[in-house]
């Protein structure tokens, strides 16, 4: 049996994050949001999410955050979005702990193409808005 994927969603713009989930629960991803990071790694824990889509623009955090984030679910894929092309102050996270980048306004297939990825069990990659 086909298990539903569930992506968490954390985007302060709440228009930006109902279209997200929308684009995602069209293609038969279960979602979840929230506006903030407060409680971000015990909900993902009992979501049992797979994925994260953070709005990096949106949602302050830093180096320190995502790392807890990564070692705390340490099968959670993180995918960021953003409208610039260069965040300096997550160099290390963007390194290490955030699989993808993407550009807004986000790219459905774009977006698609990595959480198939990353359901199959693919490597995860590195890429830059």
């Amino acid at each position: 049996m086909h298990k539903e994927k569930t992506i968490a969603v954390v985007a302060a713009d709440l228009q930006e994050q109902q279209e997200l989930c929308r684009v995602l629960e069209r293609n038969h991803y279960r979602t979840t949001r929230s506006e903030t990071t407060s409680g971000l790694v015990s909900h993902i824990r009992e979501s049992l999410c797979d994925a994260l889509i953070l709005d990096l623009d949106s949602v302050p955090v830093d180096n320190r955050f995502i790392r807890k984030l990564s070692r705390e679910n340490p099968e959670l894929c993180i995918i960021g979005i953003s409208s610039r092309t260069f965040h300096p102050e997550l160099e290390e996270a963007m390194r290490a702990h955030i699989s993808a980048c993407l550009s807004k306004p986000v790219d459905e297939d774009e977006l698609l193409f990595w959480l198939k990825s990353i359901s199959a069990g693919e490597p995860r990659s590195r890429a830059s808005p």
